[in-house]
């Protein structure tokens, strides 16, 4: 029963992620596309800092000020283990 539900959820939040992407017009798509690019660089720039021997808390900072209102969260949409 429990791979049942499981398999229900997991169609339902599918079904739902396609009528997401599909309901985005072309301009949205473009809006999406540059704020992608946007994030890229601002990791790209983290990545920079932080091969030039930057503390790791100024490289967090400078990434923080490079996505300010690019993506959700402190890490610019992206966390990963340390």
């Amino acid at each position: 029963m429990k791979k049942y539900a499981l398999l229900l959820c997991t169609l339902a939040l599918s079904a739902g992620f396609a009528w997401a992407a599909e309901s985005h017009g072309d301009k949205e798509r473009k809006e999406d596309i540059a704020r992608h690019r946007a994030m890229a660089a601002a990791h790209e720039g983290a990545a920079k800092c932080l091969e030039a021997g930057k503390k790791e808390d100024v490289c967090e900072q400078e990434l923080r000020t490079a996505c300010k209102g690019l993506a959700i969260g402190k890490f610019c949409g992206m966390k990963h283990q340390h």
